[in-house]
Order: structure tokens, then sequence, then C-alpha cells
């Protein structure tokens, strides 16, 4: 037997047949783009400039993952802008949101002797790094001359 869309409908933004991508979706979870949504080119410019702008961002944290600092936090949020407009991106946020939190979950059930070694690596990778730049690089221009680095 075959769902009618009004006994399928339930809570806004639960029902299944509707694609994240359509026009109806995103007003319904973004108030705001209800102005876009009634102007196609609108419409079309602004999801071209979430894309450009994510896809920028992940690409930005992809460059700063292997440096210290916030390079997966970067990452993420440029998902978290691309899936406000495309499904693809939802679904790949969800993801990875999962495996985090199995990440973290499992990390926790660890021994401390497991933590600390898992620390110790982490603090290995942003010292090599940290050599790579240096040794590719050299030491930049505004760290001031007394300060010891090799």
């Amino acid at each position: 037997m075959r769902v009618t869309g009004e006994e399928q409908a339930g809570p806004v933004g639960t029902n299944t047949e509707e694609s994240l991508d359509s026009p109806a979706s995103a007003r319904e979870r973004h108030p705001f783009r209800a102005f876009f949504a009634r102007n196609r080119t609108l419409d079309l410019t602004y999801r071209i400039v979430i894309a450009v702008v994510g896809a920028t961002v992940v690409v930005v944290g992809i460059v700063l993952i292997p440096l210290p600092g916030p390079g997966w936090l970067i990452v993420f949020a440029g998902l978290a802008l691309l899936a406000t407009e495309f499904a693809w991106a939802d679904r790949l946020l969800q993801y990875a949101r999962g495996k985090v939190r199995g990440w973290t979950d499992w990390v926790t059930r660890q021994s401390w002797l497991v933590r600390g070694a898992i620390g110790l690596v982490g603090l290995l990778a942003i010292g090599g790094a940290v050599w790579l730049y240096l040794a590719t690089l050299g030491t930049p221009g505004w760290v001031p001359e007394w300060v010891p680095i090799v």
C-alpha cells in the first residue's frame, strides 16, 4: 500500500521523499531563504556563492590539517556551510560526525596509557610538521633573532 504525501508528512523537514536540494526544503530549514527561492536567478546565485565559499573553507581546512591549529575544525565548518544547501554535503557531514563520535567514544574507553600514547603521537606529528616547515622554508622573518631556532 502506497502512503500519500499527506499521510506520510510529519513535522517540518521529516518528509523522506523531499530532497534537501529542493527550494521548499531550503525555505523550511532557513526562513530567510524564501526571498531567494522566489527568484530562480537569485536562488542559483546564492547556491553558487555557498558552494564556492564552502569549498574554499574546506580546501583551506585540508591544507591546515597537518599544521598545528584547527584544520579539522575548519573542514567541518566548511562542510556545515555546504550542508545548508546541498544534500550530499549534509550526508558527508553526518558520516564524519559519526566517525568522530565513534573515535571519541573508543578513546574514552581506553586506559590512560593508551590515551597518553595517542597524545604523544599527536605531539610528534605536530613537531614533525613544524620541523618540516622550518627545514623547508627556514625561520620566518617575524621571529626575533634571539629565539634559538635552528
